[in-house]
């Protein structure tokens, strides 16, 4: 996510901090490089524009100029103009008094709306929120049968009737909410391929009928400046709450999450970053302005390590490294919940300095699913005691996992390096509570 606006803006600052002292014009030269990774990113043209001028106006400062560390402070600026950008500040969702809360979700075909309302049925269940998913999209038969497939995935239950009255459909979706101690319902409504008045229409109506506590525009964060404009006609007409952009772990370069917020005065509420019901963040403008400017995200790494690290397994392993009794079983486990966090280039990527150490290295999230298979074709004994692993029974655990034998030798060594880290760490006196998985 951001990977190649993060790469630009890179190669700038490295410019940057290499004057000696900075000038009028060396930041001049500078901005007009900030502006073409902003323009090429897909970013609106009068947002860069207006982004580089108050960054000018800043920048060159007195107490910029006789600054020890100019380049830092430009830098500095920058992060901090982002951050304006993009809302300043985490918009959450608001929910009503009445019960159920609605959300309804509106957006263009394709722009994964029956997708997302399972994401966030899900994201608020692990809140303690109760949901019902929707369905109110009565013209494509299709979008009812992916959400019943999305409820069933999720365990949570789907009202969808049939009836060409979309009103009648939310009116007794409500009801059935009510009547089961549902506290929230997601709605999803049709899309279209194009704005016309009777999508419109019917949106405005489900609004003024329900008055959602949230209605939210869906926009494809790949289609960059088709996503801001259409957003900006949503916007004009329904005048909705907040923003989610979907596909965010694409090559999408950035522009939308850069633009949306100034063109439509409308924050974006939440990213969809990948295919899983689980893979959906809150979007805070801080964290992500510093993600694009390389700078990490240590909070959403160790939010996103609360979430998927079992507290008991945690303490279990901290026993088992003080006992010294860490198998290769342990570090399945500790792989599977490193798999459970997302992407390995996206839970890197929130480690600082990540960017510039692994500038030119493929993560391949393949490299967890190999380990596993290779664990998984050994005995329990050779789990619990890999000393015992000879040449012959690394070629035959090879032949199981469907791997070489320089593989799997290459775990093991992993492995005895990770578990030799461990017994310098007790040695050590550390006595620090595990609440982050190990990887490689």
């Amino acid at each position: 996510m951001f990977q190649e606006i993060t790469d630009k803006f890179e190669s700038v600052f490295k410019r940057l901090r290499g004057q000696g002292k900075l000038t009028e014009k060396n930041i001049a030269d500078s901005l007009r490089q900030v502006r073409r990774v902003l323009l090429e990113a897909d970013v609106n043209y009068r947002v860069a524009k207006d982004f580089i001028k108050h960054v000018e106006e800043k920048a060159v400062g007195r107490e910029v100029l006789r600054s020890i560390t100019p380049g830092q402070q430009v830098i500095k600026i920058i992060h901090d103009e982002l951050v304006r950008l993009m809302g300043e500040k985490h918009a959450p969702i608001k929910f009503s008094n009445q019960v159920p809360s609605l959300i309804m979700l509106c957006g263009l075909q394709g722009s994964g709306k029956t997708t997302l309302s399972g994401k966030l049925a899900n994201h608020f269940r692990k809140k303690g929120h109760k949901p019902l998913l929707i369905a109110a999209d009565i013209y494509r038969p299709a979008a009812i049968e992916q959400l019943k497939v999305v409820g069933k995935q999720l365990d949570v239950p789907v009202w969808a009737h049939e009836g060409k009255d979309v009103v009648k459909i939310v009116q007794g979706a409500i009801d059935y909410a009510r009547q089961h101690m549902i506290d929230m319902a997601i709605i999803d409504t049709a899309g279209r391929l194009h704005l016309d008045d009777q999508m419109m229409d019917e949106l405005k109506v489900l609004k003024k009928t329900f008055k959602p506590s949230e209605t939210l525009f869906v926009a494809d964060g790949m289609t960059g400046q088709d996503a801001v404009n259409t957003s900006k006609s949503f916007a004009d007409i329904l005048d909705f709450d907040g923003v989610v952009l979907t596909k965010m772990d694409g090559d999408a370069r950035g522009g939308a999450a850069l633009s949306i917020r100034s063109v439509t005065q409308k924050p974006i509420k939440f990213l969809s970053v990948g295919e899983k019901l689980d893979q959906i963040e809150p979007f805070h403008p801080d964290r992500i302005a510093s993600r694009i400017l390389g700078m990490g995200d240590v909070v959403s790494l160790v939010e996103k390590a609360q979430e998927t690290i079992d507290e008991k397994k945690a303490l279990e392993l901290q026993r088992k490294l003080r006992d010294k009794e860490f198998s290769l079983e342990d570090f399945m486990d500790q792989l599977q919940q490193i798999k459970k966090m997302g992407p390995l280039q996206d839970v890197l990527g929130m480690m600082p300095g990540a960017n510039k150490m692994l500038k030119g290295v493929q993560v391949d999230d393949r490299s967890l699913v190999q380990a596993e298979a290779i664990i998984n074709s050994m005995t329990p004994q050779e789990r619990r005691r890999p000393q015992i692993l000879n040449g012959s029974r690394r070629k035959r655990i090879a032949r199981g996992s469907g791997t070489s034998v320089q593989e799997v030798n290459r775990l093991i060594n992993q492995y005895n390096m990770l578990n030799k880290m461990m017994k310098q760490m007790q040695r050590g006196g550390s006595r620090q509570k595990l609440k982050m998985p190990f990887g490689f």
